[in-house]
């Protein structure tokens, strides 16, 4: 965790008292705080952006903690809003500790940051953040762009941004395939994030790196489970996870896009699926199993009641993407917009004052997937995903076309399908001859 200074604490000591907080609950308050900076740290988000304790909450409800700590939580970073508006101290002015040594892990450093970032970095990741957001890339890109971002701050020791040279970017990847040891995956990553920061945020000449080795990515032929394998998994798994389970594999879902269903996206009339905003920002249609119809009519059902219970307890409804509850307002409070997975616990939202219902947590599909797995003891790598290529293989042994199951899995490129071709075993029959008859 960061090192935060002995004066931070000594101020929000003194607000507790003001604030008459029992002096026996001021080491917990002082606890959430410390895990609060240390959040923000680690996820690049603002000490003092209220957006930050957003995203704060919804990781304490993802780590099942108790709504009590929750709201507790909740209090102790609103007070530490208030210390800083009366204040007027930086919220960057947390951050302390030593130099990295060079010789240290890239985790290690990355955690040493040495003082405050400065105003003109706290400039390249305001700017980030807005041309990633300008051209709606996800914000799985954003954080991943940005931890490498960080990083490359770390390296360089804090180098003026203005200062950086194409020399910088060459010794911070050849730094990562030789002394971090990097996958070609992180490697890659590490320089695409690169080559945003300096077209589009320092607008900077990147230089020729035609001499910088750009690691290749093994092919990789994806784990394919049999029908009997899928279904030895699925009687294994209780209430929802079987039904997770059998939309990623009866529909070719991603896990993030089974997650993020709401009740609007089932047509049961003409037994279609859609799916909005999957992978690259895409929407496609998937038909309905119709194997698994009379469950999803008792999810739908099991949804609309614990709606209508949050309503009557006059929670706030579902957590909703973006502005659009700026445009519709109350919008999610309303039956359609309700996660189809909903979680089971709410997320106290301290700036509203109230509770909202998140989905159901990604982490604790793969848990129930790798605890089934156990059971049935089968031998190969078993994931969410894992489902997803047996469904694209399957439809490939039942000889649909390579388009079609293209279509339905979203893929771009037909090329990313074709990687199933590898999975589904020739049944070319022909007359035995000899190579002499050739």
């Amino acid at each position: 965790m960061i090192n935060i200074p002995a004066a931070l604490f000594t101020k929000y000591a003194l607000l507790l008292n003001k604030k008459t907080v029992p002096v026996s609950l001021h080491n917990n308050y002082k606890k959430w705080l410390r895990y609060y900076l240390d959040f923000c740290h680690k996820y690049c988000h603002r000490y003092a952006d209220k957006e930050s304790l957003k995203h704060f909450m919804i990781k304490l409800h993802e780590k099942n903690q108790a709504l009590s700590m929750q709201e507790e939580a909740g209090k102790a970073v609103g007070f530490y809003y208030e210390m800083l508006d009366k204040t007027g101290d930086s919220p960057d002015s947390v951050r302390a500790g030593t130099s990295p040594a060079p010789t240290l892990a890239l985790s290690e450093r990355d955690e040493q940051v040495e003082g405050s970032l400065g105003a003109e970095w706290d400039k390249v990741h305001d700017g980030l953040s807005a041309e990633i957001k300008v051209r709606h890339y996800s914000q799985k890109t954003l954080r991943a762009y940005s931890i490498w971002i960080r990083k490359f701050q770390v390296f360089t020791k804090n180098k003026p941004p203005k200062e950086l040279d194409s020399r910088d970017v060459k010794d911070f990847i050849r730094y990562l395939a030789v002394e971090c040891k990097v996958s070609a995956s992180s490697q890659n990553q590490a320089f695409n994030a690169l080559l945003f920061l300096y077209r589009h945020v320092l607008k900077a000449d990147f230089g020729d790196q035609s001499d910088n080795v750009r690691a290749r990515r093994t092919r990789y032929i994806p784990v394919v489970l049999s029908r009997d394998e899928v279904n030895f998994v699925l009687d294994n798994l209780d209430y929802p996870y079987d039904l997770v389970v059998k939309l990623l594999y009866g529909c070719g879902l991603r896990l993030f896009e089974c997650m993020k269903l709401r009740l609007h996206n089932f047509n049961l009339d003409t037994r279609v699926l859609t799916v909005h905003d999957g992978k690259g920002k895409k929407d496609r249609t998937v038909p309905i199993p119709r194997s698994i119809e009379n469950q999803i009519i008792k999810q739908l059902e099991h949804v609309r009641e614990l709606h209508e219970k949050d309503l009557a307890a006059g929670y706030s409804g579902a957590f909703v993407d973006g502005l659009l509850e700026k445009k519709y307002k109350n919008v999610g409070k309303e039956l359609i917009w309700q996660w189809f997975f909903p979680a089971k616990t709410l997320t106290l939202v301290p700036e509203e004052g109230g509770y909202r219902r998140y989905h159901l947590h990604e982490s604790h599909v793969n848990k129930a997937i790798r605890r089934a797995v156990k059971k049935v003891t089968i031998m190969k790598r078993v994931s969410s995903h894992t489902f997803r290529h047996s469904f694209a293989t399957h439809l490939l042994q039942f000889n649909y076309d390579i388009r079609t199951i293209q279509e339905m899995m979203g893929h771009s490129d037909v090329r990313t399908t074709m990687i199933y071709t590898h999975c589904v075993p020739s049944r070319t029959k022909k007359e035995a001859k000899s190579p002499l008859d050739f």
